[in-house]
């Protein structure tokens, strides 16, 4: 056996509040990699509700990779959410119409790019991540914080807003880790190389990679 089967919903037997989330995501502009799970306490469907502000004439996107884990109540800020900062009043006149639609003339509200999440990330319970952000191969995001930039691989960031606690490893590991990519191995070597993905010697998962 090689794990559970990735296009299934519910991966736990009789529990349908943690799901493989590309199962039951809709939204086109959410694009989500195998294994990434998400836990809700109440209901899986709560996580689209979740991704705030993503409207279809912005058709900016959410982009999270593999493996990733993401507990209940994430929240994902999307450029909808953008005002005028660079303008005397930031409040959005042209959206009433009625006279009203003209106030921005050409220009147009910023916009600061798609949230990508890279993979094997573990994001925790209540943490937002805001438009524009990368979260690097690794990460942690610390529960109830609030990420306004981007977020290096294989780094601890908590607070709000979210600063750097420590890396994980040291930058020689996260260097072989990178270049590693074991989340894009086929199905079976990661099965078959668990001993050494859930242990801390990383010449052995070099040396088998090698094999």
């Amino acid at each position: 056996m090689n794990g559970p089967d990735k296009e299934v919903k519910f991966p736990l037997k009789d529990y349908d509040k943690f799901c493989f989330l590309k199962n039951i995501i809709k939204n086109p502009n959410i694009i989500i990699g195998d294994y990434t799970y998400y836990d809700d306490f109440d209901n899986v469907e709560n996580f689209e509700k979740n991704v705030k502000y993503q409207f279809d004439f912005i058709n900016d996107k959410l982009i999270i990779g593999k493996f990733c884990m993401i507990a209940s109540d994430v929240k994902f800020i999307m450029n909808g959410a953008n005002h005028l900062t660079n303008a005397l009043s930031a409040y959005p006149f042209a959206i009433f119409g009625n006279g009203w639609e003209n106030a921005m003339g050409e220009r147009q509200y910023p916009t600061k790019g798609d949230i990508v999440i890279g993979n094997d990330v573990w994001i925790g319970y209540n943490a937002t991540i805001m438009a524009g952000v990368t979260v690097g191969d690794g990460a942690i995001i610390a529960t109830n914080s609030t990420v306004v930039k981007d977020v290096a691989p294989y780094t601890i960031v908590g607070g709000n807003p979210a600063t750097a606690i420590r890396k994980r490893f040291s930058d020689d590991v996260i260097h072989k880790l990178l270049t590693l990519r074991w989340w894009d191995w086929e199905i079976e070597k990661i099965t078959e190389n668990l001993q050494y993905l859930t242990a801390m010697d990383i010449e052995k998962l070099e040396k088998t990679d090698k094999d």
